[in-house]
């Protein structure tokens, strides 16, 4: 079953904040905020499908895909951006504030595995292509989650953002960069938030189960695969409608920041929700990726939504880019 997001229509947003208003970005933005782990050898695939919540087994060489990782309670330690370079290489793309912890936490697992993990970030560089900058390298439309190879470089594609569309270009430290305008690293971030996909950082480690930021929606998690840490967790989440938290995409003329909770008027001493990733909407303001209960979003228009306590910054819901999916 689809549900289909809402609100429809944005509440109460003035429409110079609405998405889109940026819809002729294009260029690339080199991604420092961003790290890479790798993982080789012949058991590379078999051990990352023991722990992650993406079927790497079947993951072809012309693919990308979502990932967490998560601790036995089903909480995500890390998500990330996956694909093959080899059939016995893989690259992790994560978030480089929780790079050292996560690698240490997955070596851990490896035990008599045939594979080497290692930080590779010294020896990859990672750009982020968006709008008709891609068509620079590739001519062709690519959908989501597919990867084209141009020479010794890798072109992922994520979700788009705000109407545009997004890759991440990967290459051995020292190849040129690819052609085309620099776009400051914010205006990259903006168009991450709009995409809705929140990738884990420093301040939200633990906080989530993977749907609570709609990952089951967006390709992150797979049903199908064999046993991962937490997988009970997140299937009891998806099977059994304990799920009481959905990621939404919100507006706001305050300042949030990753980790900081969410209030709603009609409980004034308890959080309802916490901000996943923010970045300033180059038209105003902020937006965010908030995951929240869902009573309080489907309550947001008789009650207001504020940010970090229940007197801060109103927030206002932007429609998803996506269906939620319910059933599996």
């Amino acid at each position: 079953m689809i549900i289909q997001p809402m609100p429809t229509t944005p509440l109460n947003l003035p429409m110079t904040m609405l998405p889109g208003t940026a819809t002729n970005i294009s260029g690339i933005a080199e991604l420092a905020h961003l790290g890479l782990i790798r993982v080789a050898g012949v058991e590379a695939v078999k051990f990352l499908q023991s722990q992650l919540t993406q079927d790497v087994a079947l993951l072809g060489l012309s693919e990308a895909r979502l990932a967490a990782f998560c601790n036995a309670k089903g909480r995500m330690q890390a998500s990330f951006v996956l694909f093959k370079r080899s059939h016995e290489e893989v690259l992790l793309v994560c978030s480089r504030d929780i790079l050292a912890a996560t690698l240490k936490r997955l070596s851990m697992f490896v035990l008599r595995a045939k594979v080497r993990l290692s930080d590779a970030s010294d020896d990859f560089v990672l750009y982020g292509m968006a709008g008709n900058a891609i068509e620079s390298i590739t001519k062709n439309t690519h959908t989501a989650w597919t990867k084209v190879d141009i020479d010794d470089a890798n072109l992922a594609f994520l979700y788009p953002g705000a109407g545009r569309p997004r890759a991440i270009w990967c290459a051995p430290a020292g190849t040129q960069p690819p052609v085309g305008s620099r776009i400051d690293l914010s205006l990259w971030q903006w168009l991450e938030v709009q995409s809705g996909v929140a990738m884990v950082t420093g301040p939200i480690v633990e906080a989530f189960v993977p749907q609570m930021l709609n990952y089951e929606s967006v390709g992150g998690v797979s049903f199908k695969k064999g046993c991962y840490p937490g997988q009970e967790i997140v299937a009891r989440s998806q099977f059994r409608g304990t799920l009481k938290r959905r990621a939404y995409l919100v507006h706001t003329e305050g300042t949030p920041n990753a980790g900081q909770e969410v209030f709603h008027a009609s409980d004034a001493a308890q959080p309802c929700g916490l901000v996943a990733a923010a970045a300033v909407n180059p038209s105003g303001g902020f937006d965010a990726i908030v995951s929240m209960q869902t009573a309080a979003a489907a309550d947001s228009a008789n009650g207001r939504l504020t940010l970090g306590s229940a007197t801060g910054a109103a927030l206002a819901l932007l429609p998803l880019p996506y269906a939620l999916i319910e059933d599996v």
